[in-house]
C-alpha cells in the first residue's frame, strides 16, 4: 500500500502498532492529539490532529488506502467528553474515509459494546449490543456507523472488539487477555485480507478460558499464539474469591459493568502503562 493512517499513535496500543504498520506501506501517517510521539520509524511521519475536527481528519486521511482507527478516549468518562472524541470522532473518520475514497477502516472497538452480558454466557459477534458505559455506547455507535457506511457507501470495516490488551494483572484477564504480539497479528490480518466487507472480530488471545466465540472472523487468518493460562494460579490467588453478585466480577465488561456512568473503569484494572519505546 502507498499510505496507511494510524490514529491513537501516542497511546499504549498505538505504540505497539507503529513499527509493524510502517512495514506494510510506503508511508505511515501516525496521528494523535498530542504534539509529538518522539522518534519515528522509517517511512513514518507524525501529524497532530483532533478527532473532533472533520477538516483536520479529512486532510490527514487524504490519499490513504486504509485507516487504522485506535484514537479517542480509552476509558469511561463524562458523556460530553465521550461525545466529542469517541462519537463525533468516529463519524469524522468514516466521513473523511468516504470523501477521500479510503477502502477500509480497521477500528478498535471493545468488549464494552456488549459488556453487560454475564461471563457465563459464551457470546458471539451476533449478540445485540449491551453496552456497560458511555464508552461502550460509543463503541456501539461506531460499529453501527461502520455497517451503515459499508452498506450505503461501500467502505469496508473490521471492528475489533478488544477484550483486555495489557499485561495480565487480574483474574478477569486470564480469559480476556490479548497479548501485544497477537494484537499486531490481528491488525495485520485485518489489513492484508483481500476482502472483508463489514466484519466484527473479537480481539483476544488463545486463552483456555476465553469467554467469547471467535470463529465468525476466522476467514481473516487470525490465529492467536499466546495463552493467559500461565498466569491463572497467580492471578486467582492474588484476587481471591470473587463475588458473583458483583457485576464487575460477573459481566464481560469487568469493572466497567459496575462503575457509575462517567467514572473510570480502568482504575480498578491495575493496567501498567508499558508503552513501547522506539
Amino acid at each position: 500500500m502507498k499510505k496507511l493512517v494510524l490514529t491513537g499513535a501516542a497511546g499504549r496500543l498505538g505504540s505497539y502498532l507503529r513499527e509493524p504498520l510502517s512495514k506494510l506501506c510506503n508511508e505511515l501517517v501516525s496521528s494523535d492529539i498530542v504534539a509529538h510521539t518522539g522518534s519515528l520509524y522509517d517511512g513514518e511521519r507524525y501529524v497532530q490532529a483532533d478527532l473532533a475536527d472533520l477538516a483536520a481528519i479529512e486532510a490527514l486521511t487524504e490519499g490513504a488506502d486504509m485507516i487504522v482507527h485506535f484514537g479517542a478516549i480509552g476509558d469511561e468518562a463524562e458523556f460530553d467528553a465521550i461525545l466529542q472524541s469517541n462519537i463525533v470522532g468516529a463519524y469524522n473518520i468514516w466521513e473523511a474515509a468516504h470523501r477521500n475514497n479510503v477502502r477500509r477502516v480497521v477500528y478498535a472497538s471493545s468488549i464494552h459494546a456488549v459488556g453487560m452480558y454475564p461471563k457465563n454466557e459464551y457470546i458471539g459477534t451476533d449478540v445485540p449490543h449491551r453496552p456497560d458505559t458511555y464508552y461502550g455506547l460509543a463503541k456501539c455507535f461506531a460499529e453501527d456507523l461502520a455497517r451503515m457506511y459499508w452498506e450505503k457507501r461501500g467502505i469496508e470495516a473490521v471492528c475489533l472488539r478488544i477484550l483486555s490488551c495489557a499485561k495480565v494483572s487480574n483474574a478477569r484477564a486470564v480469559g480476556s487477555w490479548l497479548s501485544y504480539d497477537d494484537l499486531v497479528q490481528l491488525v495485520t490480518r485485518s489489513i492484508d485480507t483481500p476482502i472483508t466487507g463489514f466484519t466484527i472480530a473479537y480481539g483476544v488471545s488463545n486463552n483456555d478460558r476465553t469467554p467469547v466465540d471467535t470463529s465468525s472472523a476466522s476467514f481473516l487468518g487470525y490465529r492467536p499464539n499466546d495463552n493467559a493460562e500461565q498466569f491463572a494460579a497467580e492471578m486467582f490467588a492474588q484476587d481471591g474469591p470473587l463475588d458473583p453478585s458483583d457485576a464487575g466480577h460477573m459481566c464481560h465488561g469487568g469493572p466497567f459493568a459496575s462503575v457509575p456512568l462517567g467514572k473510570s473503569g480502568q482504575a480498578a484494572l491495575k493496567i501498567e502503562d508499558d508503552r513501547k519505546k522506539n
